[in-house]
């Protein structure tokens, strides 16, 4: 059977291209049913309030920075959304007065626009909103060195960067077209035209520079624009699979506020059953060893259709 067009952005492989039944399953699933889809290399967790969630998440930077050592220098990859955890960080690091001499950390992604990574003046720059939210909210004394902040501005820095450094863990959110950073399903074009890359293709891809679904501009343009798509950049460079398999472990954050109820319910279902297929590229995730989904239980909300 040929596969669906997708209802949303015809020249682009996404969730709209998949089975039906697949989606229909995904839709009906109640809070329950989300709670037992854990299995060895993958669990989920819940969360009852917004505090603890971002508690959580913000102990995890803690914890990996934590284990960094000289002869062992660890850290932790961050993403710009969820960013409400990055300020913890900085206070939790302040207030125990742990030292990142050793401590790494590796920005997911960031906007790539006329040949070259944003400046840190641009309004959604994802570096600045690091440094801003945490890295200058850290005591001098106990700050990271400059050197072991590591941003995608360069593609082959960035990628060597992963080197001789245990990255324990690598957290993000979700986003619509059902990414982790900026991995978002590829064009239907050229040898896709037919089928989206096969889940061993697409594992293949490290750190790079990526065209970005219409579905991922109009979201950042909502959650970081207030809806002005203009503002948006079309391309970004992005950590890639190849990076992510690196991590010791991948922890995925969904507070409500980004990725749906449908989103959220679709991308679970498929990790946990094996489902694995690169038109939803959080599905691959479902290869690797260790993986966390981490809900905000008030915000998984329902797939039952109400006309508004």
């Amino acid at each position: 059977m040929p596969r669906l067009m997708s209802s949303i952005a015809p020249g682009w492989w996404d969730y709209t291209t998949l089975d039906r039944e697949l989606v229909k399953e995904a839709a009906s699933l109640t809070l329950k049913d989300i709670e037992g889809l854990s299995r060895d290399g993958f669990r989920v967790v819940m969360y009852d309030t917004l505090e603890e969630f971002y508690l959580a998440e913000a102990l995890e930077y803690v914890t990996a920075w934590q284990s960094a050592t000289a002869d062992n220098p660890a850290g932790i990859c961050g993403p710009i959304g969820p960013t409400e955890q990055l300020p913890l960080v900085a206070r939790i690091v302040n207030e125990i007065g742990l030292s990142l001499k050793h401590a790494h950390f590796w920005g997911m992604d960031e906007w790539y626009q006329d040949g070259r990574t944003v400046p840190l003046t641009h309004p959604l720059s994802f570096e600045r909103a690091d440094r801003e939210l945490c890295f200058d909210r850290i005591r001098p004394d106990l700050a990271m060195p400059e050197e072991n902040l590591h941003f995608p501005v360069d593609v082959g820095r960035y990628k060597r960067s992963w080197n001789g450094v245990s990255c324990k863990v690598m957290q993000g959110g979700q986003g619509d077209i059902k990414h982790w950073a900026f991995n978002d399903p590829v064009k239907r074009v050229g040898q896709y035209v037919d089928a989206p890359p096969s889940p061993e293709e697409y594992r293949k891809l490290g750190t790079r520079i990526v065209d970005l679904h219409p579905v991922t501009l109009a979201q950042n343009a909502r959650t970081s624009g207030g809806g002005n798509i203009s503002i948006v950049p079309t391309c970004a460079i992005t950590v890639g699979p190849v990076e992510t398999w690196l991590a010791e472990k991948v922890s995925i954050w969904h507070a409500g506020c980004h990725d749906n109820p449908f989103g959220q319910r679709l991308t679970a279902l498929m990790v946990s059953r094996g489902y694995m297929d690169s038109a939803v590229p959080m599905s691959l995730l479902a290869a690797h060893p260790n993986v966390q989904f981490n809900f905000f239980r008030p915000g998984i909300g329902s797939c039952r259709t109400e006309v508004h």
